[in-house]
């Protein structure tokens, strides 16, 4: 069984920073690329970031400038760097692997989510 586990949403005010952590376990011969993606409430989970196993990064126009998505394959990391805040950042980020190479093959792996609130 492999699973993401995703860590280090909270409570941020506008304007600051917030740094979520996603680290994969289980049974994994590989990860592939990693993204994060969102949830607003009433809204439809869209892609914040991405990233290659040979470091190529892709954002939303709407996190660009902001956000920075980073990995440590070594250690089955995955991290995004979030700063300048806006409330409409608000919401569930989840940590996705598209093709994870396990024993049963490659399968997708979705974290649990981890709560991101910005307010003052």
């Amino acid at each position: 069984q492999v699973q993401l586990v995703e860590s280090g949403g909270g409570l941020a005010q506008p304007g600051g920073s917030l740094r979520l952590s996603c680290l994969a376990s289980g049974n994994i011969f590989s990860i592939g690329a990693m993204g994060w993606y969102r949830q607003a409430p009433g809204k439809q989970r869209e892609l914040v970031a991405s990233i290659t196993t040979v470091g190529m990064t892709n954002y939303a126009d709407s996190v660009k400038g902001r956000f920075t998505i980073s990995r440590d394959t070594a250690k089955n990391m995955g991290y995004l760097e979030m700063n300048s805040l806006r409330p409409e950042d608000t919401a569930v980020y989840y940590c996705n692997v598209p093709h994870m190479a396990t024993q049963a093959g490659y399968v997708e792996v979705w974290g649990q989510g981890t709560l991101v609130t910005v307010s003052s």
